[in-house]
C-alpha cells in the first residue's frame, strides 16, 4: 500500500486541538504532517510528513509524549481528496521511529540514501 493509499483509506486519527502542562512547548519539537493512529498499538501515532512530495517520511510516536497539537494546513492527494495535515509538539527526549524505505539488495540499499 502506497502512502497516498494510506492517507485516502484509513481514517483520520481523532486529535484534538489540544495543549497540556507537560512542559509547554519550549521542551517540544514541532513536526508537521498527516496524523494517523497506529494500526499496531492504539497508544501511539503516525505522523506522515511530506505525504505527497518526493521523500515522505513515516513517523511513529506515543501519543503521550505530544504536547501540542494543531491544525495546520491541507494537502490535496492524487486522487483530488484533501489531507488535512497537523503541527505536532513531541516532547524533547521522547522516542520516536523513522520507518526508512530500502531497496531489498546485498548489501541493502536505502533510497533516500542512494545518490543520483
Amino acid at each position: 500500500m502506497g502512502i497516498t493509499s494510506y492517507l485516502e483509506t484509513l481514517p483520520l486519527y481523532g486529535i484534538a486541538r489540544y495543549a497540556s502542562d507537560r512542559g509547554g512547548l519550549k521542551n517540544g519539537v514541532a513536526f508537521i504532517g498527516c496524523l494517523r493512529q497506529s494500526p499496531a498499538d492504539k497508544n501511539n501515532v503516525i505522523l506522515i510528513t511530506d505525504p505527497l512530495g518526493g521523500t515522505p517520511k513515516v513517523m511513529e510516536f506515543k501519543a503521550e509524549d505530544i504536547l501540542a497539537a494543531e491544525e495546520a494546513r491541507q494537502t490535496v492527494t492524487e486522487s483530488g481528496n484533501t489531507a488535512p495535515l497537523v503541527k505536532l509538539w513531541i516532547r524533547k527526549g521522547a522516542r520516536g521511529v523513522i520507518l526508512e524505505p530500502f531497496e531489498v539488495d546485498d548489501p541493502i540499499r536505502f533510497i533516500a540514501r542512494t545518490p543520483g
